[in-house]
């Protein structure tokens, strides 16, 4: 049995997620508190408690799947590298400048976040290259090695480079890149084409500043956890979760990290799309709720909603084709989340007008909210929850986190119920609602602000707070039916498990349908399929086990965004009509209509995914590991229905069905039934069903 265990890790704000699965589904889970200050010591001590627990040795470790939130934290905390940039002579302020978009468009109070690399750190060098890649400026090497020396004598840990219309002709980039690694060979170095060769230059700068502005961090991470995985006898292979839902080596993470920004939350959307397919479910919202945050997705006919871009480092991190600005723009494949920051450890506060807030901070991991008894003197949604008697006073994680009542109770009394003139029970139960209505924004972000009605898709609730929330956001937005999967508190990490490896090739290729060279076009794309071929045979895939897809991303001609539509087998001058027609189609249905026939499409960059295929994982179901705790206690459900005595159950009691109300108590997670409501088990996944 040796080498036959896959390991999915997830680190939260608030707890690390261990989820550990063998040969025939066997599944053993652990969550141990996030070492805020190394997030690497809780994965390396968590595991060998896992193994433990489970009766494994390092040996039978076969690999390690990671879901890291390292990237995101050191933009959002703005804790990366000191970067230094170099841009084409007259366009040192173009991220200054961006796109000139809003995401609030009449908020005159609103600033866009500082660059990542202030003024003094942005130097320009003489060069230009025109939009077709024809040398019109020579570098000038004598300014070149000035510019870097004048950025290594200010102190820069990594220096990025992005020149005007490189995407069309990479050799002064590469001249560059050879120059930096003779005049300062200790610093990181990162040029636009080799992290993105495509068109527009606000967005190709951005992504490249954000990867060198995260890759020492990460680099550093990366170091760290595999000494700790090397010095604990765990030698299987590292790979991480991109944003885009594929997995790729630690080494390929460390070198482009731009690549692994939403790595954690994409682990849960792509468990939630292997479960559903064993349950007959063809769209579900999946909605991740845990400490800090609340994430939401849609997954349509099996397959997750992607974006070609983030905006990173704003209020939230979003992919979304209609909130722009907020942030710094991230130009990379992403499942489409949508993400606010309401959590278990959201605070609940007062504001200046005397009306109930949650959110955005958080008391995190530590001290965490003022029930964990380690120093919260603030209360959070999860002190609303155990007052309302939703959450289990013997404590969480199977009773390896008490929880304080009467904490709980004093904290929400005199600085929530008394201000606002409530009963307790009123002024948690109304925490909760708002807490509710925060988190339905993400939703309504990947759905109904996407053209989509989440009312015929099941919602899928997982995170530590998912199951907890589930019902109620379900009915906010017109669902009927909530899917609460087996270990819900670790479903991340589970996700990890049954992602695939993934690489994404782009190449901006300016051509207009119409009057294209149909050769070029399928050398270019020919090109780009040798990479992720070469890539996934050096990863061990070969023959039947790589799947190569093409993708081209067109518009129609003046037009500022493009559409991606899927392509089969070699594009010839006889398939250039059938290209722009399938876009034409993608366009009716994004947008309701499309051109006419005499409408020139544009083609603007070719694309290539290369996925490797592995065995596919049995299909797991958590070992029962409730809390243990049956009988009933009496939980709040609001003025109307008042205080009800609620049967305590474990997953298992729901083989037969059970009408609500009624809480499952489990080792990672509570899933909450209100009256009315009928909850039941599915054989085939273990997940709870509520309809």
């Amino acid at each position: 049995m040796s080498g036959e265990w896959r390991i999915g890790v997830d680190i939260g704000g608030t707890f690390t997620d261990i989820v550990l699965l063998g040969p025939e589904g066997r599944l053993s889970v652990r969550k141990v508190s996030s070492s805020v200050d190394d997030y690497a010591r809780a994965i390396v001590e968590g595991l060998a408690v896992a193994l433990d627990e489970a009766g494994l040795t390092a040996a039978d470790v076969a690999d390690i799947r990671h879901g890291a939130t390292v990237a995101s934290n050191a933009i959002l905390e703005r804790k990366g590298a000191r970067v230094g940039l170099i841009g084409t002579a007259g366009f040192r302020d173009v991220l200054e400048i961006r796109t000139l978009r809003m995401p609030r468009l009449y908020d005159l109070a609103w600033e866009k976040p500082k660059p990542l690399v202030p003024r003094r750190l942005r130097m320009t060098v003489p060069e230009r290259i025109d939009a077709n890649g024809a040398v019109v400026t020579p570098l000038d090497m004598e300014a070149a090695a000035e510019a870097i020396d004048t950025l290594v004598a200010a102190g820069v840990d990594a220096i990025a480079v992005a020149l005007i219309n490189a995407y069309a002709n990479p050799a002064h980039e590469l001249a560059l890149k050879t120059l930096l690694a003779e005049r300062a060979p200790g610093i990181v170095a990162c040029i636009s084409t080799d992290v993105l060769p495509e068109i527009r230059e606000y967005e190709r700068t951005s992504t490249t500043v954000v990867n060198c502005y995260v890759l020492p961090v990460v680099g550093a991470y990366l170091k760290s956890l595999q000494a700790g995985l090397s010095a604990a006898k765990v030698d299987a292979p590292l790979s991480l979760m991109q944003s885009s839902g594929g997995l790729t080596p630690a080494d390929a993470a460390a070198r482009l990290p731009v690549h692994i920004i939403e790595s954690g939350p994409a682990g849960g959307v792509v468990g939630a799309q292997a479960l559903a397919e064993p349950l007959g479910e063809s769209s579900i919202v999946s909605f991740d709720m845990g400490g800090t945050t609340a994430k939401a997705a849609l997954v349509i006919d099996g397959r997750a909603e992607r974006a070609e871009e983030l905006q990173v480092g704003g209020e939230a991190i979003q992919a979304s084709r209609l909130l722009t600005g907020q942030g710094y723009s991230v130009k990379t494949r992403a499942i489409d989340l949508a993400e606010v920051g309401a959590g278990g450890g959201s605070i609940v506060w007062i504001d200046a007008g005397g009306a109930m807030q949650i959110g955005p901070e958080s008391a995190g991991a530590s001290p965490g909210p003022v029930a964990y008894g380690m120093g919260g003197d603030r209360p959070t949604v999860t002190d609303a929850n155990l007052i309302l008697g939703y959450l289990n006073s013997a404590g969480l994680a199977g009773g390896d986190r008490p929880l304080d009542l009467e904490a709980a109770r004093a904290v929400f009394q005199t600085k929530v119920a008394d201000p606002l003139g409530l009963s307790l029970e009123d002024a948690a139960f109304g925490a909760r609602r708002i807490a509710v209505a925060n988190m339905m924004r993400a939703i309504r972000a990947v759905t109904v602000e996407r053209g989509r009605d989440p009312r015929s898709a099941a919602l899928f609730a997982f995170g530590g707070n998912g199951p907890l929330f589930g019902w109620d956001m379900a009915t906010a937005l017109g669902m009927n039916r909530v899917i609460a999967p087996p270990a819900p508190g670790l479903f991340s990490a589970f996700g990890l498990i049954y992602a695939e490896v993934e690489h994404h090739y782009g190449r901006t290729l300016r051509r207009v349908l119409a009057n294209a060279d149909a050769s070029e076009i399928e050398v270019a794309w020919a090109a780009l399929e040798t990479e992720a071929i070469e890539q996934l045979v050096a990863e061990g895939f070969n023959g039947p086990t790589q799947s190569v897809q093409r993708t081209a991303s067109l518009r129609y001609k003046g037009q500022t965004h493009e559409l991606e539509v899927d392509w089969t087998g070699p594009i010839s001058a006889d398939k250039l009509d059938a290209l722009a027609e399938a876009f034409g189609e993608e366009h009716a249905r994004v947008y309701g209509h499309r051109a006419g026939a005499a409408e020139p499409v544009e083609l603007i960059t070719l694309r290539v995914s290369g996925r490797g295929l592995g065995d596919r994982p049995p299909l797991a179901r958590a070992s029962d590991r409730s809390t243990g705790a049956h009988g009933a206690r009496l939980a709040y459900f609001g003025p109307k229905l008042g205080w009800l005595e609620t049967p305590i159950l474990s997953r298992k009691d729901l083989i037969d069905g059970r009408k609500g109300p009624f809480i499952v108590e489990e080792y990672d997670a509570t899933c909450l039934a209100p009256p009315g409501v009928t909850g039941e088990i599915n054989d085939a996944t273990g997940a709870i069903i509520l309809r």
